[in-house]
């Protein structure tokens, strides 16, 4: 590498941001040089998020110095950063669902010709960012009722039509299947190749020893240690990110009995996402569900919590007929869901935390009809402390981290002491000390006696957690392993069927 090439291109000094008296970050020093992948590592709260934001103009730093391409750099906006070259995908999806997909992708800066949007040029220009992520849906498609990885991609194509010089990647897989993010790293590999200098924010480490080159790790608002190299054990990276010895990730997984407590039997999908699945869980059981984007596994465990219609088919609780007819009717059975996307459909984010775990219950906490405040927070601070959240009943979800408002989505239904809890991708963008609290919970629901059903795109914790494991393959079910049969091969070749 010559010297000219070595320098960086984007240099950040004594880097600090306070919110009030509150200090998030703390004088960070960091280098990003041009064609390298630089993985910014560390827990929920550990300001990564903050310092992407301030380097992509979202929010101002409160002091320190940035200099990008050998220039002053202080973007006042995203629009500034974006003009002068930096990129950023968001953890969060932002696209706007009544708009096209092309239109997403160019909001704010659409094609123009004759003083008009040419439509024409913005349509071929997204199709062309959709192909180099093998998605092949029409740009012309308004993006409501897509999938959360479909959504994910759109974003990704959003930021590949942007010719950035750096890139800023907050989760860019964490809603996506393997295929889908070897796709990805294709495309991150060519950009490196151009000279694009990529900051890429990830809690799967296994893939950052894929496509990093370099490892920035960071704790409570801190720079902790940097590693020359993404070769190092996933253990040693654990340990700088928690500050402490990870002895075990997952929980011991506990034997289940003979007693059937859900039986699915041959259940279709009206909407045709899945067709003729059966399956039994027994008491005390985790059952993972497998499979690509696109096999149909969130639509199947909708279906089974009332979210989704039935053309065919039956849910039996303990031998008992409970097809549901909607949420209510499975809750008032005892099966509840965690859902994907925990903003979106788990949380009222503005509202409070004893507000979202007191909606689920109003029926435990009302007297004669009436609902106080004082009973809300008693029984919300109750919950609280039972699943290890952190956070005060009268702050708002908003500003709680992703494993804590993951945990308050689990907390709010397990209040219930449901029979059947199902959780669809329950660490979803979550740092890996919060992961492990989950893992325990799960394991903890199933040694109480609950049937538990884990729906993740994330092989290892699927193989992980679960007693045995369904895998399904483009809307059917492939098979049904013992923890024993399977593997990352053997779920892959059935994903794969």
């Amino acid at each position: 590498m010559t010297v000219e090439a070595s320098k960086p291109i984007l240099s950040l000094r004594d880097i600090r941001k306070s919110y009030g008296p509150v200090k998030v970050l703390h004088g960070i020093d960091l280098d990003i040089r041009a064609g390298e992948v630089v993985a910014l590592l560390g827990e929920n709260g550990a300001g990564k998020s903050t310092l992407s934001n301030v380097i992509s103009g979202t929010v101002q730093a409160s002091s320190g110095q940035m200099t990008w391409q050998g220039q002053p750099y202080a973007p006042a906006n995203p629009r500034a950063a974006i003009d002068a070259g930096v990129g950023m995908i968001h953890q969060e999806l932002l696209l706007l669902p009544h708009l096209s997909i092309a239109e997403n992708i160019f909001v704010g800066r659409y094609p123009k010709k004759g003083g008009r949007i040419d439509r024409t040029e913005m349509e071929n220009r997204a199709r062309s960012g959709l192909h180099r992520l093998g998605l092949d849906i029409p740009p012309g498609r308004v993006v409501e009722g897509l999938s959360t990885a479909n959504q994910q991609l759109i974003e990704i194509a959003k930021a590949l039509t942007l010719n950035a010089r750096l890139l800023i990647l907050d989760e860019p897989t964490a809603a996506l299947g393997g295929e889908e993010t070897q796709m990805l790293f294709r495309q991150i590999e060519r950009l490196k190749s151009e000279g694009v200098g990529i900051i890429y924010i990830s809690h799967r480490l296994e893939e950052i020893k894929q496509i990093a080159d370099r490892i920035v790790v960071m704790r409570d608002g801190n720079k902790v240690q940097e590693f020359d190299s993404a070769d190092i054990p996933i253990r040693t990276i654990v340990e700088a990110m928690v500050g402490r010895s990870l002895d075990r990730m997952f929980p011991t997984v506990p034997e289940p009995t003979d007693q059937t407590v859900l039986e699915i039997r041959n259940l279709s999908s009206a909407l045709g996402s899945f067709s003729d699945v059966s399956f039994k869980v027994q008491k005390g059981e985790i059952f993972g569900i497998a499979g690509l984007v696109g096999a149909g596994r969130t639509e199947l465990v909708r279906a089974i919590a009332g979210a989704d219609p039935i053309s065919s088919g039956q849910i039996l609780l303990n031998g008992q007929d409970i097809t549901p007819k909607s949420p209510k009717h499975a809750i008032d059975n005892g099966v509840v869901l965690v859902p994907e996307d925990r903003k979106l459909q788990g949380l009222i984010v503005n509202h409070t935390i004893g507000e979202n775990i007191g909606y689920a219950n109003l029926d435990k906490i009302s007297n004669g009809g009436w609902v106080t405040a004082n009973r809300v927070r008693d029984f919300a601070n109750e919950n609280i402390a039972k699943f290890g959240v952190k956070g005060r009943a009268r702050q708002a979800a908003s500003e709680l981290s992703g494993g804590n408002q993951q945990k308050v989505v689990i907390a709010k239904w397990l209040s219930r002491n449901p029979r059947v809890v199902i959780l669809d991708e329950p660490t979803r963008g979550i740092d890996v000390g919060a992961r492990s609290s989950i893992y325990d919970i799960i394991a903890g629901l199933a040694a109480e006696g609950v049937a538990v059903i884990v729906v993740s795109s994330d092989l290892e914790e699927v193989l992980g957690v679960s007693s045995r494991i369904m895998v399904m393959a483009h809307g059917d079910q492939a098979g049904i392993l013992t923890r024993d049969q399977a593997n990352d091969v053997s779920v892959m070749e059935l994903a794969t069927s």
